[in-house]
């Protein structure tokens, strides 16, 4: 007789790593010996520096919180196929951080006896486990993650996740609450309640005298210690601890903890000698950790419906903002939105597909292209991506392409409802000229490159900036050296894109001006997308393809890789990279100021700094469209 509980643990383990490495009688086995675990919602799994379990942890149901001792800080949640608890397995010491149930959790206790001899015989196994020890992730998808998010190795001890923690702002509240020293308890009592605040601040002559919080109501006031009639003096904290505004997150942690507060005082320099600006609440800081990378990435993971994943955008937006006034380099920052871009399009596919009455017909894979596509889309700009799937028989060909068109509908709406909005001109995969069986596909690029005309140039030029977002990665690796391939087969293919990388006009006119646009809607507006952005994008994808690099994107870094294989071209493609992110950087920022994209700036909204450092990059243009021009001998086109 089966026993169909053993069968159960054995039908999750093997979809993930390192148990999906087992052979299936190996799985079997070890099943058998799992043990399961109920824990309620903030019940310990094992606490800080205790002996070790004779077992590891697999997340079947629920989460699990991983914390220091003493901090209220999360450094990591696991979750569904999550493994943790490996110390006793590999470092054969005390539990170096407590593991506690985040909500209601069911887990796998796998015993390290039965276990250890598998991990030995399967150098796989050894690998990910080793692996995910060292690096503090828990599968192979999270280590690449968080390499690709930050923008660094996997290397242990690395401690950048620590560092954009200690470099990321805190939001404070502005709309400060006020009282003087005689103001009556009870007024304040009222007050508080009316404004809805956790605490106000008594000051004299406009500065910070003390602090009265909700706890000191409790505790000096409810209690009888002193009478509601009595004056805020009576039962204010002085002198008002009180920091500069421009706190960290980790400092304000470290100042709260510090003093066993739970406000701060923020003034301009620091000091009580100066009015306050802000006030600074536990609360507070845990908004902003909510806003770390990896929080809000486990947060999109987790999400079931669109309507939260619009709200996580909103905490994205606010993390860029905050990279954005720390000066972290504009490089690591694109890197980390576009990998949280990317987890949110994931998402909402996989959403989109159980709403669909069957599964896909065939494998799949969903291509971003445009800004996303090269890891440059930090604000919510438009969409552009396309389906690509595999070759079916002519007589599935219809119902199959039907399939993915009603799935491509439904996933660029809701796309659209968490803030990504519909292309104007739809090349969206909703639309049947971008969803293609890989055949189909070849044949549109082969198109395109053997009969390049403007409207051809265009259609490549978006097209062939696409990442896989979703799905089978093997079928746009077929596509991409069919394009290669193409390119050395249509040798003129790329002359006719680098014309149409000349196209965007130049930046600035005679004496080093701005050129502006002459009419319509942005009129006397200076378009920094088509004048300054795009002819560097264009450039780098040109030079890109004429040398067969695959899997660089992004605009900087194939500048980057460019300096490497030319080295005679060195210090120019360098100043691109350069140029590359300081328009991205530019363009971020003025889109956050205003809340639009950025693309059409207000000149006389410039300061002097500001449109120095713009004219900077406009010499670099020059001399990169005039490389391609002469390399690529543009002016023959003509004759």
């Amino acid at each position: 007789m089966k026993n169909t509980i053993s069968e159960r643990v054995a039908d999750f383990l093997k979809n993930y790593p390192p148990f999906s490495a087992l052979e299936s009688g190996q799985l079997a086995a070890l099943s058998y010996e799992v043990t399961i675990v109920h824990k309620e919602s903030n019940s310990i799994v094992f606490s800080e520096k205790e002996a070790p379990h004779d077992c590891f942890y697999v997340v079947h149901k629920g989460a699990v919180a991983l914390t220091k001792k003493g901090s209220t800080q999360i450094l990591d949640i696991c979750d569904e196929g999550d493994v943790f608890g490996l110390r006793p397995l590999l470092a054969h010491e005390n539990y170096k951080l407590e593991a506690k149930a985040h909500e209601e959790t069911i887990l796998y206790a796998i015993p390290i006896k039965e276990f250890k001899p598998l991990a030995l015989q399967n150098h796989q196994v050894g690998d990910f486990l080793i692996e995910s020890f060292a690096s503090n992730t828990r599968n192979p998808y999270s280590q690449k993650h968080r390499g690709k998010l930050y923008g660094i190795s996997n290397e242990p001890g690395n401690g950048q996740e620590t560092k954009l923690l200690d470099l990321q702002p805190v939001r404070y509240s502005s709309d400060l609450v006020t009282c003087t020293e005689g103001t009556q308890i009870k007024t304040i009592a009222n007050t508080m309640g009316k404004q809805n605040v956790s605490c106000i601040l008594v000051v004299k002559d406009g500065l910070p005298m003390g602090i009265i919080t909700d706890k000191d109501l409790r505790e000096k006031v409810a209690t009888g210690l002193f009478p509601i009639t009595g004056s805020a003096k009576s039962i204010m904290t002085t002198p008002a601890i009180t920091y500069p505004k421009e706190l960290t997150v980790t400092q304000a942690q470290m100042a709260m903890m510090k003093s066993n507060i739970s406000h701060l005082v923020l003034t301009e320099d620091g000091t009580t000698d100066t009015p306050a600006v802000g006030i600074l609440s536990n609360h507070d800081i845990m908004v902003a950790m909510g806003n770390n990378p990896a929080v809000l990435l486990r947060a999109i993971k987790r999400a079931k419906d669109s309507k939260r994943l619009r709200g996580i955008r909103q905490g994205i937006m606010s993390l860029l903002q905050g990279y954005l006034e720390e000066n972290i380099p504009i490089g690591l920052v694109s890197k980390i939105i576009s990998e949280l871009n990317d987890a949110t399009i994931k998402q909402i596919i996989d959403i989109c597909i159980k709403k669909m009455e069957t599964e896909p017909p065939a494998k799949f894979t969903w291509l971003t292209m445009g800004s996303q596509g090269r890891g440059e889309q930090l604000l919510n700009t438009d969409q552009d991506n396309a389906i690509l799937y595999e070759n079916v028989p002519e007589e599935e060909s219809e119902t199959t392409r039907n399939y993915f068109l009603k799935l491509g509908s439904i996933i660029s709406t809701e796309l659209n409802t968490i803030g990504f909005e519909y292309c104007p001109a739809e090349m969206m995969a909703s639309n049947p000229l971008w969803c293609h069986s890989l055949d189909e596909w070849k044949e549109v690029t082969t198109h395109w490159m053997g009969n390049p005309g403007p409207e051809e140039v265009l259609l490549s030029s978006i097209f062939f900036d696409f990442n896989v977002t979703f799905g089978e990665k093997a079928l746009a690796d077929q596509l991409s050296l069919h394009i290669f391939d193409n390119v050395k087969k249509f040798p003129q293919f790329l002359a006719h894109l680098a014309s149409g990388a000349l196209q965007n006009p130049s930046p600035s006119g005679f004496f080093r001006d701005f050129l502006v646009e002459q009419d319509g809607a942005h009129k006397d507006f200076f378009d920094l997308k088509l004048r300054a952005l795009m002819p560097m994008v264009d450039a780098a994808r040109v030079l890109i393809l004429s040398h067969s690099v695959k899997s660089i994107n992004n605009t900087s870094e194939r500048y980057e890789k460019l300096a490497e294989l030319e080295p005679q071209n060195r210090e120019l493609y360098l100043a691109c990279s350069y140029a590359s992110k300081a328009l991205l950087k530019f363009r971020t920022k003025h889109g956050l100021l205003h809340n639009d994209s950025g693309r059409f700036i207000a000149l006389d909204k410039l300061n002097k700094e500001e449109k120095i450092k713009l004219k900077r990059t406009f010499k670099t243009i020059k001399e990169i469209q005039s490389l391609i021009e002469i390399r690529f001998q543009v002016k023959n086109l003509l004759r």
